[in-house]
Parts: C-alpha cells; structure tokens; sequence
C-alpha cells in the first residue's frame, strides 16, 4: 500500500532561535519513499542535517523573528502487514545482548527504573521470560493508564504516569519501556506517524505517535501499550531512550507553538482504465 502522510507546523519568535527538528522519516525508511520526505520552511531558511547518537536525521535551523512554517507531504510504500508477533521469541541475557543494545535496558531521564523495579519483579517476576513477561507488561500499562489529550504533560515520567494513571501515548510508552527494563529486557522509544489505517477512525485531530520497541531473540520488535494490538502503517521518525532523545523540537529561545497538523492516510489508488 501507499501511505501520504506529512505535517505543517508553525511557531512564533521574537528573536532569531536556533532550532533542533527531528521531523525526518527515520533512514531505515527512506528507500520506501516515492515523494521525498522534504523540510520545507516558510519563510525560507537554510536546512542542514546530521545523525545523532541513534541514527536519527536531525535538522538545523535558525528561525527568524516572527512566524516560521515547517512543512512537509510525501508518500511512502509500506507492505500493510501488521505489526510482526513471534510469541516463541526468547529474551536475550544481559552479557549477550550486543553493545548497542544496552543503553536500553538503562534508566534514563523519563524512566526511573529505581523507583519501578521492586514493582516490576513482584509483578512479572514468575512470568514466563521472553515474549509471554514482555506482553504482560505491555496489558499491565494499558490497562493502567487512561489515554486523554488533556492529561499531557511534558514533564510527567513512567513512576508519575503509573501513580496518576493517566496520560498520552508517550506515558504508555515511558511505563511499559521502565518496566521492561526493570526486567532487564531492553526497550527504545520511538515516534512517527501512525493513521487510523485497518481500524475504524478516532473522532480526534491527528497527532505523532508513540511506540516501543523490545529487544528479543536478536531482534527488534513492535509494541505499543497505547493501542496493544498489532497495526499497519508504522513509520518510524526517530528512535531513543525516551522521549528527550526524539523531541520533534528544541528551541534555543522561546517558540510559541501556533500551529500543528498531522496528517497520515492511505492513498486510494483507482484502477487502471
């Protein structure tokens, strides 16, 4: 299938504000894009780009005084299948998993992996290891937490969210991750679009999403505590450690967000006359 998907966002300045965006399609999709993935900017400024410490594409800005637009609308091949699932997948021990591996089953600035791991162990301790304790923990978070725009709050961490039981798709993400890792299982954060494609729609305005991916059997899989069902049409921004790692913006000054639209959809292709 053909996904269009593509955001315009715009911020209002007072003064000249270096700006930090990770908006690009993370490289590991890049080949399957039929229209580019392109930083637009309104009104135009220079784009450089460079990798960070995840392989994310990061762009840089100095955005002028007043009201900048960032834009971009592409369309990209996607296989349609599902989220992949291997319930036989085993956990990898720790003094196996690769070196690149391990900064994610460490605690990081939204997942106190201190305050959760007596929580962790006594729940899911003498759960089957491998992918029957890592579906535990992803039910445990969705079932936690109750999903509501209104209850987003960019300082809320994984020990927060579990003690209020509400927020958004990045709390579900931040718990079920610090639980994981409690476990010693590693998981990364990742942020990218996610339509209403093989579901019925939501009633509500397109956002980014948030997801996680577990490390088992040498591989990468997906889960996604928010949802906690397998979905077509993933793709993948930026991946890290948590939510700071992916911020999709960081001003050097003060921006004030004035606009944000998303936008994921499968195209509707007609057939040949």
């Amino acid at each position: 299938m053909k996904i269009r998907a593509g955001y315009t966002i715009s911020y209002g300045l007072g003064a000249p504000t270096p700006m930090l965006l990770l908006l690009s399609v993370h490289p590991s999709r890049r080949g399957d894009l039929i229209k580019p993935d392109t930083l637009n900017t309104d009104p135009y400024v220079e784009v450089t780009q460079y990798f960070d410490n995840f392989s994310n594409v990061v762009s840089r800005i100095v955005a002028p005084p007043g009201q900048i637009t960032l834009s971009s609308d592409f369309i990209i091949e996607d296989s349609g299948v599902p989220d992949i699932q291997d319930p036989s997948a085993r956990e990898v021990p720790v003094q196996e998993l690769p070196s690149d591996v391990l900064p994610f089953v460490l605690g990081s600035r939204y997942c106190e992996t201190d305050q959760l791991s007596s929580l962790a162990w006594s729940l899911f301790g003498g759960v089957t290891p491998g992918w029957e304790r890592v579906q535990a923990v992803v039910d445990y978070a969705h079932r936690r937490i109750e999903f509501g725009y209104h209850h987003a709050r960019p300082t809320k961490t994984a020990f927060q969210a579990h003690e209020e039981q509400k927020g958004v798709c990045r709390d579900f993400a931040h718990l079920s991750m610090t639980l994981l890792r409690c476990l010693n299982i590693p998981a990364r954060y990742c942020t990218g679009y996610l339509g209403d494609i093989g579901v019925p729609p939501v009633d509500a305005p397109m956002d980014f999403s948030a997801w996680i991916e577990v490390y088992l059997e040498g591989r990468w899989f997906t889960f996604d505590a928010r949802h906690n069902k397998p979905r077509i049409g993933r793709i993948v921004m930026a991946r890290g450690r948590d939510a700071t790692d992916v911020a999709i913006s960081t001003a050097f000054g003060t921006a004030d967000l004035l606009r944000f639209d998303v936008v994921t959809e499968e195209v509707q292709e007609t057939p040949d006359a």
